[in-house]
């Protein structure tokens, strides 16, 4: 049987900085995978200046900033395409470290290629899917399937396991049987459209409401045909009481989803065109899970999806998986002979800070101000949006979301 001192199972954004930052402060580990070839899937992402910062901490801001695409602002607008309020992101509003958008796959390639130039390839090990967990006094056994879950693989012994492995956790469903996703009837389909530059080239765009029809646009690709073309990422999003639930294992099917916005024709965007023209288009219902109070079990914690599954609103998925990563590492530094001692800690300090992003994510999104205006407005065009709401008022609600997911500009400098 195979031992190793920390056993991470999943090899996804937090499985790998994980690994990174322990290997940085000379505490081996190895990385189980479910996967049996990393691919670059998907669709995109946007790392915040909070993420950036734990990814910037492991020496990767240069190859990431050059791997996708800087945002300069964040614009508002209604269904109607009316403008309602912007502002600078980043650096460019201040903070010390770049907002990005990039493509998944690139970031999780990033990622696994510098987790086996630092751990070795012998310590990274791919189609190894976890299927369970036992513990005694002296350490924990891990059971492993291929990718598949056809095939057994040898089990591994380890002082300590951390479950990165999703938000369908094979172990947190293991310590918490009666776990369920909870999906309150929105929708989402996401997708890649390449053509020209969406105003600045690097604006992240929110247009729209979920009670009537969203989207989120931003680019991931600069140039991504030789022809000045951008590869834009989109996200469309629904609430409605009769929705059954997307199916995350179905790709996307235009019919669905152009429909809800057919009239979007802007003077700087033609919304249809862009889902129309999409390279692809995948499915997803909007769930999370209500956070529990203990994410560790002796000898096992839970990490990232599988310990706090959150709305995929504002990015933060990612970035809280990174800071759980970041201070995992810390702790069992700061005593390696007492790692069971270690998960505690960190399940203390980070169990109440990701619940309160878990539910502002449902209660008071990013988009709470187009959702604001939308109710001042009556869902109606507008003269100018100083007849509907101030600016002062709407970027009082852009700083308190900053402020609760714990990217404000005093908290990242700090």
């Amino acid at each position: 049987m195979r031992h190793t001192p920390i056993a991470i199972l999943g090899g996804g954004i937090a499985g790998l900085g994980l690994a990174l930052h322990l290997h940085r402060r000379g505490l081996p580990c190895e990385v189980f995978e479910a996967v049996p070839e990393v691919k670059e899937l998907g669709v995109g992402i946007t790392l915040l200046p909070h993420a950036m910062r734990e990814l910037t901490a492991l020496g990767l801001q240069d190859q990431l900033v050059a791997a996708g695409i800087e945002n300069l602002e964040s614009v508002f607008f209604t269904r109607h395409g009316q403008f309602i309020y912007s502002e600078p992101r980043g650096r460019h509003a201040g903070y010390p470290l770049p907002e990005v958008g990039i493509h998944r796959g690139r970031l999780h390639r990033i990622l696994f290629e510098a987790a086996l130039k630092a751990l070795g390839p012998g310590r990274i090990h791919t189609d190894h899917r976890c299927a369970g967990v036992t513990q005694d006094e002296q350490g924990v056994t891990v059971a492993f399937t291929s990718g598949d879950g056809k095939q057994s693989h040898e089990s591994v012994r380890a002082h300590i396991a951390i479950a990165c492995d999703g938000v369908h956790s094979v172990v947190r469903k293991q310590y918490v049987p009666n776990d369920r996703l909870a999906f309150a009837g929105i929708n989402t389909w996401r997708g890649v459209t390449r053509r020209p530059p969406i105003l600045t080239g690097k604006s992240y765009l929110r247009v729209g409401s979920i009670h009537t029809g969203k989207m989120v646009i931003y680019p991931i690709v600069d140039n991504v045909d030789g022809q000045g073309n951008q590869l834009i990422n989109w996200m469309a999003e629904i609430q409605g009481e009769s929705l059954d639930m997307n199916d995350w294992n179905r790709k996307g099917d235009v019919n669905d989803v152009l429909p809800l916005f057919k009239d979007w024709h802007f003077d700087w965007l033609d919304v249809p065109e862009l889902i129309r023209n999409a390279d692809q288009i995948l499915e997803y219902p909007m769930v999370d899970k209500d956070p529990i109070d203990q994410w560790t079990f002796g000898r096992v914690t839970l990490m990232g999806d599988a310990a706090h599954p959150m709305y995929p609103r504002g990015s933060n998925g990612s970035a809280q998986g990174l800071i759980d990563a970041r201070t995992l590492a810390e702790v069992i530094e700061q005593d390696p002979n007492d790692l069971v001692g270690a998960l505690k800690r960190y399940e203390a300090i980070r169990v109440p800070l990701a619940a309160q992003v878990v539910k502002t994510n449902r209660e008071a999104p990013p988009d709470l101000i187009n959702i604001r205006v939308e109710e001042l407005s009556g869902d109606r065009p507008f003269r100018h949006i100083d007849d509907i709401i101030s600016q002062d008022e709407l970027r009082a609600i852009s700083d308190n979301y900053k402020r609760i997911a714990g990217f404000s500009l005093d908290a990242v400098k700090a």
